[in-house]
């Protein structure tokens, strides 16, 4: 008979990754990058309290762009940012796209990281998430003015408050998105480099 404490020290075998084949955590992790982008794609349209600033709620693919970029290649950031904004794009409408801006923010990011410019701690994902929406509304912002039915001082008076408004509220809530697929990625990386 086991007592109840050394039943708690044991890992379960289905949760400890570590006992699983690696192709199965491929398998998980694809699992994992699928229903995470896909709960950032269903948390778009939604507005809980405490979600919105200003009639704005996060904007989280932007995270999830910046959350996968930071460890990754400039190439393997723009490729994340092209995917999901083509998908943004499916759920809204096609012109202006997300598509370049969550590019560009894919690649800005895997670039600062390349430089050192930061460390990886929640303090400075929230700051880079804060820049890299202020980048993505303002592409977005100079892709409404090459549209020309708006005059130029509406679309960039509604771009700062645009601007300024996401990248608080996404900012604030980017470590929700970061930390667990942070903690799972290295924890993969770890297990498939030993």
């Amino acid at each position: 008979m086991t007592n109840y404490r050394s039943s708690l020290k044991r890992p379960h075998p289905l949760i400890n990754v570590s006992n699983w084949h690696q192709n199965t955590r491929k398998i998980a992790n694809a699992i994992v990058i699928f229903c995470s982008v896909m709960l950032c794609l269903l948390s778009l349209p939604t507005r809980l309290p405490g979600m919105e600033l200003l009639g704005l709620g996060p904007n989280w693919l932007l995270i999830w762009v910046v959350a996968w970029s930071v460890k990754r290649s400039a190439f393997s950031g723009a490729i994340a940012g092209l995917t999901l904004g083509l998908i943004q794009d499916g759920m809204t409408a096609p012109y202006p796209t997300h598509a370049i801006s969550l590019a560009c923010v894919g690649i800005l990011t895997a670039f600062m990281k390349k430089q050192r410019y930061v460390e990886e701690d929640f303090i400075s994902v929230a700051l880079i998430v804060f820049g890299m929406a202020l980048v993505a509304e303002t592409l977005l912002a100079l892709q409404f003015m090459t549209m020309g039915d708006r005059n130029l001082a509406e679309i960039w008076t509604d771009n700062q408050r645009i601007a300024l408004t996401s990248a608080i509220i996404s900012s604030l809530w980017a470590p929700v998105v970061y930390y667990p697929l942070n903690r799972w990625w290295e924890k993969i990386n770890l297990l498939d480099q030993s």
